[in-house]
């Protein structure tokens, strides 16, 4: 049986990784869901090499906290939308959604485009640099919540079109269907995979439409080849690195609370696999993450 050590061991944070010799950027983060104030956590992330993040909303309370922190701190870019799951939650109720602040009353399509308006205002801000995470979600919402999604999805892609900002989709479980409608719509000039979750004929499809795509903890998971194969496989200047912190810490801490800091030990993974020196990749995933979000 576990000691009471033991298990205490694998809720704590995981130690520190050896500092990143070239500084680069964690394209896709949550501090608000992790532990410690945003100064803490920035210092943190830092002081291993990581000197820059993108602060991303899930929800209306979300996307403003995004835009104020990083109008507080230059290093910390914002990206501002209602989560897929938060789209069929607005319009129907619906208990799975994203949002933390519990069930709520269904709200009918006009609740949703009422939402719709505050992510357009908050889009115009400068301090925010991207419109996501949006998308379609297969996985966790049901086919009654399809048509939320995607209305919810192709509002965002106008919204990010016409803000000229850089479109994070949330993409899981849905691959065919988000490639669709990208088609459909017309993709923004600048559109990110936030983490990648497709397969190696994915990623040349996404190759060729110009679509960066950004890889997480779970691509060191033993269970995550289809992952690897994608990042073999993804032009090096597409590629971008994140933690979808506090979810998806890589490995060899998997399930323990994931933060900015442990950027450095899914680089060197990503470096492995694609047969470069850590250097090489850190400077190619900070050029990229500042050309994919204009910064």
């Amino acid at each position: 049986m576990p000691s009471n050590a033991d298990k205490a061991d694998k809720n704590a944070a995981p130690p520190l990784p050896e500092p990143l010799r070239t500084p680069v950027a964690d394209s896709h983060t949550h501090l608000d869901m992790q532990a410690g104030t945003v100064e803490e956590q920035l210092a943190k992330a830092a002081s291993v090499g990581v000197t820059t993040v993108v602060q991303v909303g899930c929800d209306l309370a979300g996307s403003r906290w995004a835009a104020e922190t990083a109008k507080a701190h230059p290093n910390v870019h914002a990206a501002v939308a209602l989560h897929p799951n938060e789209a069929p939650r607005i319009v129907h109720g619906d208990p799975d959604g994203w949002s933390r602040q519990g069930a709520r009353e269904p709200g009918g399509t006009a609740a949703l485009d009422e939402a719709l308006a505050e992510i357009d205002r908050l889009a115009a801000l400068p301090e925010v640099k991207g419109v996501g995470e949006t998308g379609l979600d297969h996985f966790r919402t049901g086919p009654e919540g399809i048509q939320a999604q995607e209305q919810s999805f192709r509002a965002h892609i106008e919204i990010a079109k016409r803000h000229g900002k850089t479109l994070v989709i949330h993409d899981r479980e849905a691959h065919a269907d988000v490639l669709r409608i990208l088609k459909e719509e017309g993709a923004p000039e600048r559109t990110v995979f936030h983490c990648y979750s497709g397969d190696a004929e994915m990623a040349e499809v996404c190759a060729r439409a110009g679509y960066f795509m950004s890889f997480a903890g779970n691509v060191t998971f033993k269970n995550a080849q289809n992952l690897r194969d994608a990042l073999a496989v993804a032009p090096l200047e597409l590629v971008l690195v994140e933690t979808d912190a506090p979810f998806l810490t890589p490995a060899p801490f998997r399930g323990r609370p994931n933060a900015p800091y442990l950027i450095p030990v899914t680089l060197r993974a990503m470096a492995e696999v694609r047969g470069v020196d850590e250097d090489t990749m850190a400077a190619a995933l900070a050029a990229n993450t500042a050309r994919a979000f204009d910064y």
